[in-house]
């Protein structure tokens, strides 16, 4: 990153505000983060796919459109 990453602490007791830049493990850490979640969004994308390809496959093996399994679940 070409930008230096900050945070704002705040001091409750005296109401003063300090804008620091983040520390090199800080860094890691939301980099790891974005990692997971990015991770995490592919992992439901694929079960979200996979679980509509199965229920395609089981209406072919029936021979029913979506729509008539929609009419006869009611």
């Amino acid at each position: 990153m070409t930008e230096t990453l900050t945070k704002v602490v705040v001091d409750c007791s005296t109401g003063t505000q300090e804008v620091v830049p983040l520390t090199a493990a800080e860094i890691a850490e939301l980099e790891a983060a974005a990692d997971k979640a990015e991770a995490d969004r592919k992992a439901a994308e694929e079960e979200a796919a996979a679980k509509e390809a199965a229920r395609k496959a089981i209406l072919d093996k029936l021979g029913l459109t979506a729509e008539e399994a929609a009419v006869l679940l009611g």
